[in-house]
Order: C-alpha cells, then sequence, then structure tokens
C-alpha cells in the first residue's frame, strides 16, 4: 500500500522560510514525477512546482526563484524548501505524483503566513 506523509508545515512571519518533506512509504519517487501542491481556502488546488524522474524541476510563476523542490531517493523522500514567504502563500501543502493519482493524497501539511 502507497503512502505519502507530508510534514514540516507551521506558522511563519512573512518573509520567513520552511522546509516541507513528503516521505513514501516506497519508492514511488524512483518511478513517477513528483510534485508539491497547494490549496487555500476557497480556491483551487494547484500545482506549486514538480521533479522529474530525471531531476528536471519546474516551478509555478508565483513561487519561482523563492522555492526549490528536491529529491532524496535513499530515504524516498521529496522536500520543498521555501523561502521569502508570503502571505498569500498560506495554504494546505500536498505531495503526489504528476500527474496527480487520485488515491495518493493525504492529509496535507498546513503553511501560515503571518504577522
Amino acid at each position: 500500500q502507497v503512502q505519502l506523509v507530508e510534514s514540516g508545515g507551521g506558522l511563519v512571519q512573512p518573509g520567513g522560510s520552511l522546509r516541507l518533506s513528503c516521505a513514501a512509504s516506497i519508492s514511488i519517487d524512483r518511478i513517477y514525477d513528483m510534485a508539491w501542491y497547494r490549496q487555500a481556502p476557497g480556491k483551487d488546488r494547484e500545482r506549486v512546482a514538480f521533479i522529474t524522474n530525471g531531476g528536471k524541476t519546474n516551478y509555478a510563476d508565483s513561487v519561482k526563484g523563492r522555492f526549490t523542490i528536491s529529491r532524496d531517493t535513499a530515504k524516498n523522500t521529496v522536500d520543498l524548501q521555501m523561502s521569502s514567504l508570503k502571505p498569500e502563500d498560506t495554504a494546505i501543502y500536498y505531495c503526489n505524483s504528476y500527474p496527480a493519482i487520485l488515491n495518493l493524497w493525504g492529509q496535507g501539511t498546513q503553511v501560515t503566513v503571518s504577522s
């Protein structure tokens, strides 16, 4: 049974940093392209960043230059380093494959950027 567990969220002040981690129960990250998504209240879920099986990365314009996605195949993790955080980054952050697999959506981790 494949499971994805997100962690690392919390409350941070504008301009601060957080590092999110996505742990996979098996090495799904070696098979699929992986992505971080986020969903703010009342808004559609959006893709923030993805990393291909070959290690190529891509970012949404809203986070480009501030967020970095990376993978550690030995640990079966996909991380998202976030810096220069803004209030509009507030959302629940999820990891999944890209394109997403419906039954892999987990609980997510809450990121709140506020003074």
